[in-house]
């Protein structure tokens, strides 16, 4: 009874403490003014902003296009790390059986069943990742394309 006395206070505590230091965070950034700026004389002009945004988003296609050539070829080497396996295992079963047994030839069958799979997961993630790169660079065009008008 007196440990579920303990940690009712310890919890109680803990929520006082946790509120306290978010209130307190929030009033350092209200203080420091991160948030809510007055300063408008500081700000650039739009035609700056637009050559800023077009190099930043010249380096993040960059970056989609080298990531997405990067994920790809982590992709090929996962799929025929795979097949590898799958052929091993089955050479193991095949020398570990010499009359042709009913093990073997289903050892054979799922190694094929495997490599198989391996090539459609494969070739399915690596257009997932074309996707999602021309996804990125889609929306880094658009936003280029606003910042431009």
């Amino acid at each position: 009874m007196k440990l579920n006395y303990f940690t009712k206070r310890f919890s109680t505590v803990g929520r006082w403490m946790a509120a306290t230091v978010l209130c307190v965070s929030a009033m350092a950034f209200v203080w420091q003014g991160a948030f809510f700026s007055t300063n408008t004389a500081a700000m650039a002009s739009p035609i700056v902003n637009s050559i800023a945004a077009a190099d930043a988003g010249d380096g993040v296609q960059q970056k989609a296009s080298k990531d997405a050539g990067r994920t790809k070829n982590f992709i090929r080497d996962t799929e025929e790390k795979v097949k590898e396996t799958a052929k091993k295992n089955a050479a193991k079963v095949d020398r570990a059986s010499d009359d042709g047994s009913f093990v073997e030839r289903k050892a054979k069958k799922d190694a094929a069943r495997i490599e198989k799979r391996a090539e459609e997961d494969s070739a399915r993630t690596q257009k997932a990742v074309d996707n999602t790169k021309n996804a990125v660079e889609r929306t880094v065009d658009n936003i280029k394309g606003a910042f431009s008008k």
